[in-house]
C-alpha cells in the first residue's frame, strides 16, 4: 500500500536538477492530514507541477538550442514541464472527485522525456491501495 499524496508533496524529475513541490488546489473538497488530497488529474504544468530548476533533456527545445550553440556541450536550460497525460497508475479503488487517488508510487511523464516521481507524499498517515 502506498501513501496518499497531498498538497506540499515533494517531486523529482529524472532530467531536472532540483526537487519541486506539488500544488493541489482545494477544488475536490477532500482533505488528508488537513491538506487537499491529490488525484491523477493534478498534472497541470505551472499550476500543479512547478519547474524543477534546470532541465538536462535534449528533447527540450531550449536545451537542444543551447547545446547546439555551445558546439555540442550539454547546456542545461530552465525547466518548463509539459505534462499532457495524467499520473499513472494512481489508486483506482479510491476515488477523489470521481478520479483515482494519487499515491506515492505513481509516475508522470513529461513530453521532453522526463519521468516525474513522488519523493515525499506530503503526509505519512493515510494509505491507499
Amino acid at each position: 500500500m502506498g501513501n496518499q499524496v497531498c498538497n506540499g508533496a515533494m517531486m523529482q524529475c529524472s532530467f531536472g536538477v532540483a526537487p519541486s513541490t506539488l500544488t493541489v488546489l482545494p477544488v475536490n473538497r477532500v482533505m488528508v492530514s488537513n491538506m487537499p488530497a491529490a488525484n491523477i488529474m493534478d498534472n497541470v504544468a505551472f499550476v500543479n507541477i512547478l519547474p524543477f530548476g534546470m532541465c538536462n533533456s535534449l528533447a527540450n527545445p531550449a536545451v537542444a538550442s543551447a547545446t547546439s550553440a555551445a558546439m555540442g556541450v550539454l547546456t542545461p536550460m530552465p525547466c518548463t514541464p509539459v505534462t499532457p497525460a495524467p499520473w499513472a497508475p494512481g489508486s483506482p479503488q479510491v476515488l477523489i472527485a470521481n478520479m483515482p487517488a494519487l499515491n506515492n508510487s505513481s509516475k508522470l511523464m513529461c513530453a521532453y522525456g522526463g519521468v516525474i516521481q513522488i519523493t515525499m507524499p506530503g503526509q505519512m498517515q493515510t494509505q491507499v491501495p
